[in-house]
């Protein structure tokens, strides 16, 4: 691991270690342009003591390009000025700064853009949904000139090196696809031209600046993602325009999603052959991006030879201190990231900031000492406890930690259990870690009771005790094998078969019936509404449907109420048809969950101060149920 902190050259440009920030959407800006203090908070959080290279989030070229209503701009006058500003904090703790080109072509979002995206021909991008309309030479001149324009403002505000995104299914990508690019004019008989011009006016504008080429390994569609001969047209450019380094992904932000925001749940082999075979076709220097937030996966990168530099997104996002933690040989230390999209995709694509399940911090001021420290109890060791007992610890509060079970981390221990989660383990253990030792007393097999509240004296009682799971009211379920998802997962029951009903297909009922179906059992999991589990990150419900799909033994069922079982039968309603089972030997209940109950009188009479968070004020997912911690700890 040594070598990664060894200095490297791109170009003329020396950095300091082998790491490297890639181009990370936050949606932390103005819609007119202005750069946020949450951006700059963000990006020293990034650049103190961390990778050598930090490439801005993407700027399009155009505004016809913008992904993102709240991305940063580069085509207004004052861009120049306020990109700047950016530059100024990552030189202040002396990295070097990148600004990242791009214009999204077809994946432009229509209300960022304003209107109608344009591309190279008429297609439709299933990210967005939106038919775009065919370039017009006159419309791509003037997006050439935005990237002049958008190079020479690199130079003013002082950019250290400007990236070129030249992949992910993104403008460049489109017009070198043979699948997509249908146009008769100059810029289809010579697919490459376009990417030309775009490096020629970007090298026009700033010409003193190394460049950097973004591509992806593999754009993994075989139905639209672009060719190895084309993509090694594009390589072979790159040294033949003398670019400095080449920055490899993966995927295809219109086709495949998934594989461009590096799922936790894909396996690794499909991206370590693609870098193998980008490094058989250039002798620039590679830059790996895509999960190397794994030490194990860096070096794998880097003893092979198919990485000069490793691109950190997300895992600096969890562990702002990843790098610095990997050199000191604080391992135990790391809150690594479990690739869920959860707290960073799916709140960007909800019109939220981004932020992170594991790190509520991201962007934000750290955390003042309280001007009046407390004695306070935490009831409940789950995600919203442990989070709310570290911080406030961390304020320098004196908290005590009381779990009634026999291990801190709640249902969060049981959620990496499910098929494609088992990264999420890796950042519970870390949870644990931190909240272990931060300070805080910990009590295990300890229910929160009015004796307890009254031997702590506490001057304030967080209540953190999570939640219970709704029994459904159907006649005939007390006669059944059932299982709660809680005792499910924590193997309490034994699942009898071969037949399983699962009532609730959400997200942990989608998990439970992959598992089932994986091992063997023959599965129905319903649910009274649709789309079947709605509120999931939309590319993990994505995938998982794709793989239920596989398994002929699951069954799902929307818009179906379980109505009774009777003797011999299970009643159902489907779309308002009445349909009857034949009888399952388990029923598994993932029929969402109940707030736990709250303190009773007894504790109320005790104590004059009680915040309850998490779960046990509403039921919602772990990022809220660790930001109700954080928050909580910043006001108290």
């Amino acid at each position: 691991m040594e070598r990664m902190f060894s200095p490297f050259t791109i170009g003329q440009t020396e950095l300091v270690n082998r790491f490297v920030f890639p181009p990370i959407k936050l949606g932390y800006g103005n819609p007119d342009g202005a750069v946020t203090d949450r951006q700059l908070l963000f990006y020293s959080q990034i650049a103190k003591n961390g990778p050598a290279l930090i490439i801005l989030e993407p700027v399009a070229v155009t505004p016809d390009g913008r992904e993102h209503p709240k991305q940063l701009c580069v085509h207004l006058p004052a861009s120049a000025a306020e990109l700047q500003k950016i530059v100024d904090v990552i030189h202040g703790q002396g990295r070097l700064a990148c600004l990242h080109l791009n214009h999204a072509g077809a994946a432009a979002n229509p209300k960022a853009a304003g209107g109608q995206p344009k591309a190279p021909s008429t297609i439709t991008c299933p990210t967005t949904g939106q038919e775009s309309t065919a370039l017009t030479l006159a419309e791509i001149e003037k997006i050439l000139r935005g990237y002049r324009a958008a190079a020479e403002k690199a130079v003013t505000a002082g950019f250290d090196m400007i990236e070129v995104q030249g992949g992910h299914g993104y403008l460049v990508s489109q017009f070198l696809n043979s699948k997509i690019n249908k146009r008769k004019d100059d810029f289809g008989k010579d697919r490459l031209l376009f990417a030309k011009e775009v490096l020629f006016k970007v090298k026009e504008g700033a010409p003193d600046i190394p460049l950097i080429l973004r591509i992806s390994g593999n754009e993994m569609s075989p139905e639209f993602g672009i060719s190895q001969e084309d993509l090694a047209s594009l390589l072979n450019l790159g040294e033949q325009e003398g670019i400095a380094a080449i920055h490899v992904g993966m995927g295809n932000s219109c086709f495949s999603p998934p594989w461009y925001f590096h799922h936790g749940s894909l396996p690794h082999k499909p991206q370590m052959d693609s870098l193998s075979w980008v490094r058989g076709e250039t002798s620039l220097p590679l830059i790996a991006a895509g999960r190397m937030g794994r030490k194990e996966k860096v070096m794998e990168a880097m003893d092979q030879g198919v990485a000069d530099l490793v691109a950190l997104g997300r895992p600096l996002i969890a562990d702002p201190g990843l790098i610095e933690k990997w050199q000191n040989s604080r391992e135990e230390e790391i809150i690594p990231c479990g690739y869920c999209l959860q707290g960073c995709l799916h709140r960007l694509k909800n019109g939220d900031p981004l932020g992170c399940n594991l790190n509520p911090e991201v962007g934000l001021p750290p955390l003042e000492p309280a001007a009046n420290p407390l004695r306070i109890l935490v009831a409940g060791g789950g995600p919203a406890g442990m989070s709310a007992a570290f911080y406030l610890s961390k304020r320098g509060h004196q908290v005590t930690l009381a779990e009634a079970g026999e291990h801190l981390g709640g249902q969060f221990t049981l959620a990496w259990q499910a098929p494609g989660k088992s990264d999420m383990e890796a950042g519970l253990k870390a949870l644990e870690h931190q909240v272990m030792r931060s300070g805080v007393s910990i009590m295990l097999h300890r229910k929160v009771d009015a004796s307890l509240v009254q031997a702590q004296a506490p001057e304030l009682l967080v209540w953190a005790t999570g939640a219970v799971q709704n029994i459904p009211d159907i006649p005939g379920l007390q006669d059944q094998h059932v299982l709660t998802s809680l005792e499910y997962f924590k193997g309490v029951k034994k699942v009898q078969g071969p037949r399983v009903l699962v009532i609730g297909a959400g997200r942990v009922g989608l998990e439970i019936a992959e598992k089932l179906g994986k091992e063997g059992y023959e599965v129905v999991a319903t649910k009274r509404t649709d789309p079947i589990g709605s509120m999931m990150e939309m590319i993990t419900r994505k995938l998982l449907l794709m793989r239920l799909e596989k398994l002929s033994n699951v069954t799902l069922m929307p818009h179906t109420t379980v109505k009774k079982f009777a003797e011999g039968a299970v009643e159902v309603e489907q779309d308002g048809s009445q349909k009857s089972f034949k009888p399952f030997q388990t029923v598994i209940l993932s029929s969402g969950m109940n707030p736990e109950e709250g303190p009773d009188q007894e504790i109320r009479n005790v104590v004059s101060r009680i915040e309850i968070i998490g779960d046990a004020n509403q039921v919602q997912d772990i990022f809220s149920a660790i930001h109700s911690g954080y928050e909580l700890a910043r006001q108290v």
